[in-house]
């Protein structure tokens, strides 16, 4: 209902009660009454589109109502708004700029990324628009593009952790972490109590040949001070690969008790238990990890093992066939699927596949060791006799080389 007709009503209503009451109405004047409120309701509607009209075309007001929007989350609003602003006002800096933030906020990278870059033509400062146009590319993935941003913001200020951070990750995020640790390495007394610097710090130590172990401790550190699985989860991974597996094992631990459901976590978990002799909670972690992904390739080549060793032959054939399909040149899922072929009795097969390996990989002790029992069940023996030679000369080869070589 409209404010003029709630008027008129409210007026005769209120007439109506004065007659009830025995009061007698002076109709001539509520009729003045009402073409009063005709006339001021008409002018109303006449003047509150100017109004608006003079609202919008005000561009100081409307860069004040679109930064409002956007401190309360209005984005979509603050958007339109900030538009209206740059078409009375093209050279509105502010408006540009926090124009781009709200759309690099909802995602809008590309168009954000167009603004930041107009707007740089427009300001002195220039720094904290090249930041917010580091990070647009950098939130959208851009790694490379953020690196050439951030490098140019490094040597304009280079005390700004903040800048050194994020172009140590993006370096490794670009396959370059010999940059990472030439730009983090000598600052890290200066800033070894940041744990976002030791973060990036350590993950460019492990992603670099020989300084792997270092790289564990600055993760471990971090872990340890932020509480963080994921930290727990990376020194962890980095371990079992180092066949560290007491220490693997604990931290992943640790980044199962902090947060289970990290991707990936419950098959680190069980390689690290079986590897440090607990089958049973490794079974365990393997057929947790298959609830979460029954894709996942290593839980099903390592539970697929862990059945085959015990026999149960019907089982382990079921997750190890799966891994060979999802990774069918994956050289252990084949053997451990050969071997499973070769228990089960079908000689033939087992040895064909067998012999695929050795011819991939002629140094692989396991599979000649198989293939040479295989070839006498086979009743091939001048082929097993010359499978057992190149066991002995393997066999003779790895003691040669020690432990760990």
């Amino acid at each position: 209902m409209s404010l003029f007709l709630a008027t008129i009503l409210r007026v005769q209503q209120e007439g109506l009660k004065l007659n009830r009451v025995g009061i007698w109405t002076d109709w001539s004047r509520v009729s003045c009454a009402i073409l009063l409120i005709m006339r001021s309701a008409l002018l109303f509607l006449i003047l509150f589109p100017a109004v608006i009209a003079a609202q919008e075309s005000n561009p100081d007001q409307l860069l004040k109502h679109a930064i409002d929007e956007q401190l309360h989350g209005d984005f979509l609003a603050a958007i339109r708004d900030y538009r209206k602003v740059l078409e009375l006002r093209p050279n509105e800096v502010e408006a540009e700029v926090n124009l781009g933030a709200t759309l690099a906020h909802i995602g809008k990278f590309d168009e954000a990324i167009a603004i930041y870059r107009s707007a740089l033509t427009s300001v002195k400062d220039k720094n904290p628009v090249l930041l917010n146009l580091a990070l647009a590319y950098y939130k959208k993935g851009d790694f490379e593009h953020a690196r050439e941003q951030f490098e140019i913001l490094r040597d304009a200020q280079p005390e700004t952790l903040q800048v050194v951070i994020l172009l140590g990750d993006s370096d490794l995020r670009t396959g370059k972490p010999d940059a990472a640790l030439r730009l983090l390495e000598p600052l890290e007394n200066k800033y070894s109590q940041n744990m976002d610097f030791e973060y990036v710090l350590g993950s460019a130590l492990i992603a670099t040949q020989g300084r792997r172990r270092d790289g564990v401790a600055r993760m471990e550190k971090v872990a340890k001070a932020t509480s963080s699985a994921d930290a727990y989860m990376i020194a962890g991974a980095t371990l079992l690969e180092l066949n560290e597996y007491e220490q693997s094992r604990q931290d992943l631990e640790q980044a199962l008790a902090l947060k289970p459901t990290i991707p990936g976590l419950y098959t680190l978990v069980g390689t690290a238990r079986d590897k440090t002799g607990n089958v049973k909670e490794a079974e365990s972690s393997f057929r947790e990890a298959l609830k979460e992904n029954p894709d996942d390739f290593e839980a099903n080549l390592y539970l697929g093992a862990i059945l085959y060793k015990r026999r149960d032959i019907d089982d382990a054939k079921v997750y190890l066939d799966h891994a060979v399909r999802l990774k069918p040149s994956d050289s252990m899922a084949r053997y451990e699927s050969a071997m499973l072929k070769s228990t089960s009795g079908d000689y033939e097969t087992a040895a064909r596949e067998l012999e695929s390996l050795v011819k991939d990989d002629p140094d692989w002790l396991e599979p000649h060791v198989e293939l040479a029992t295989l070839y006498y069940r086979l009743h091939r023996p001048e082929d097993g006799a010359k499978e057992r030679q190149i066991v002995e000369s393997l066999t003779a080869k790895q003691q040669a080389q020690g432990p760990g070589k």
